[in-house]
């Protein structure tokens, strides 16, 4: 059961057994109006959850955000300033949610003794590797998003080295929020072709896979640290579109190929974003499924069958999360 009220419980009943570990454990989760952020309270289904929205919660602000955080035992941060253009031009604003915000909820987090999952991005890589980047990689971001994205991993772990689980992702799709997956179905209702480029490389995520690996994480209870929860296998965003399109019962070659130069944008995207998922063994805690999996399984799901107001705004393939 989820509750959506600034600072209220809801807790499942488990009527006829033993009340558990997970059972009696409190859940706080940000950004929880957000495509990953519903998604994440999917996969806690049944447990005893606080789901605050944006509005609800202002992660920049530290007296808020104690008072949201007393009382839960793990605190999941999907809050995050995710307008990657916009970004360079407001670098104070991504800073205050995607760097002080994750600082606050990890400072309040050690307060009270709780476990803090910070989900971050591949943008904090400067993306010119040719091998899946490791999760001891050196960070080096390229753009405003990807450094405040870092800072943010680094003062949330300075405030509470013993609790925070670094998570990072990328090239996130799912059901409730803009996408590329999403986007690109709404173009080929209008477009004979579309252009995607084909000179990224990374690995679709499907958001409701994301959630539930991150659940499965907190539940092994593993060592805090760095762990990079993508869907597996590699691809680019010109494949990964075609496969959209065959999926969805449409005629892959409808997209064309073409170049990151084509396409520039305010922001540089890492043009090599795969990540590597050694560490997953150390919980005990198998890697994500391979991403054209995942792409039948949110079909099959219905995640691309509404046509919600963002759908309807998307003129452009929109790449970015």
């Amino acid at each position: 059961m989820v509750s959506r009220q600034p600072g209220v419980v809801a807790t499942a009943q488990r009527s006829g057994s033993t009340v558990t570990e997970k059972a009696s454990t409190r859940y706080l989760v940000t950004g929880a109006g957000g495509m990953l952020g519903i998604d994440i309270a999917a996969a806690l289904a049944g447990r005893a959850v606080t789901a605050l929205t944006r509005a609800e919660l202002d992660v920049s602000d530290l007296a808020a955000v104690r008072s949201a955080v007393s009382g839960h035992d793990v605190v999941i941060n999907a809050a995050a300033y995710t307008k990657v253009d916009d970004a360079e031009t407001h670098e104070a604003d991504a800073y205050a949610v995607n760097a002080l915000g994750a600082q606050n909820l990890a400072i309040a987090a050690a307060e009270n003794d709780a476990r803090l999952v910070q989900v971050s991005t591949d943008y904090v890589f400067n993306g010119t590797a040719n091998t899946p980047y490791a999760e001891d990689t050196a960070l080096d971001p390229i753009s405003v998003y990807g450094r405040t994205k870092a800072n943010g991993e680094r003062l949330a772990v300075a405030a509470h080295p013993d609790g925070t689980y670094i998570v990072r992702t990328a090239w996130t799709y799912g059901a409730n929020g803009p996408n590329f997956a999403a986007t690109m179905l709404r173009l080929a209702g209008v477009n004979e072709t579309v252009q995607v480029v084909n000179d990224q490389l990374g690995q679709p995520t499907w958001t409701a896979d994301l959630g539930r690996q991150i659940v499965a994480l907190l539940d092994a209870r593993g060592a805090a640290g760095i762990y990079h929860a993508t869907n597996s296998g590699v691809t680019s965003w010109f494949e990964f579109a075609r496969e959209i399109f065959r999926q969805g019962g449409l005629d892959p070659e409808r997209v064309l190929a073409t170049t990151s130069d084509e396409f520039l944008r305010p922001a540089p995207r890492p043009g090599y974003s795969v990540l590597g998922h050694r560490a997953w063994s150390t919980v005990g805690v198998a890697p994500m499924r391979d991403w054209r999996d995942a792409l039948t399984a949110a079909f099959a799901a219905g995640a691309f069958s509404g046509d919600p107001a963002w759908s309807r705004r998307a003129r452009l393939p929109h790449i970015d999360r």
